[in-house]
């Protein structure tokens, strides 16, 4: 999970995703962000969660998680810094990057500079995820497809819309799989519609 910029949905994806994935594989949540946003969210809830999740932040050990052979996927929520040690460390050797960004032109306007700069040149593959979508104008969102499609930028079909139901999951402590309350539904099926397309993007043609 990758952004320059914080409070783009980053960790909300990163905690969500792993504990959707985790559901049929064995999962690791690595926590790169020295916020330890993902660490501190896990951390609220006594019950456990279905993935594993530790905390790093040095750079040597982040470069040698291809070695780990413990888990099927490794998920890595990494710190909304784009020159830090740590992503360095991160984006060759990883298989995937998700880039999580809400649809306003700034916020797009800075990842697109973000994947010409630092994901293109990786040659790792990559796709845009539209987060914090608000579902009275959807059009914007439909706008920031078109706008990467026209750059031939990847985005994911499924776009994240705004629920409460988010935040309180991650006050509760739990990923949204686990949350119970209003909206929920709804917010669980965005993400399990963009594990279907990633798994999609994963598997062998």
């Amino acid at each position: 999970m990758l952004n320059g910029k914080g409070g783009v949905g980053k960790t909300t994806t990163a905690v969500n995703m792993a504990a959707i994935l985790s559901e049929v594989q064995p999962v690791l949540l690595v926590d790169a962000d020295p916020q330890g946003s993902a660490s501190w969210w896990v951390s609220r809830n006594p019950q456990p969660v279905t993935f594993d999740i530790t905390t790093e932040t040095d750079a040597t050990l982040l470069g040698k998680l291809k070695k780990v052979s413990d888990y099927a996927l490794i998920v890595v929520d990494t710190p909304p810094a784009l020159n830090s040690s740590a992503l360095a460390a991160v984006v060759p050797v990883a298989d995937y990057i998700l880039l999580p960004t809400p649809p306003a032109p700034m916020d797009l306007a800075a990842l697109v500079n973000t994947i010409k700069t630092a994901i293109a040149p990786s040659g790792v593959a990559h796709r845009v995820l539209l987060t914090k979508v608000d579902s009275r104008s959807l059009a914007e969102a439909v706008d920031a497809q078109k706008t990467l499609n026209s750059l031939n930028i990847p985005a994911c079909e499924t776009v994240i819309r705004t629920y409460k139901a988010h935040e309180r999951a991650a006050l509760e402590g739990v990923p949204i799989t686990q949350w119970r309350g209003a909206n929920v539904k709804e917010a669980r099926a965005d993400y399990y519609r963009v594990a279907e397309e990633l798994q999609q993007d994963w598997s062998p043609s």
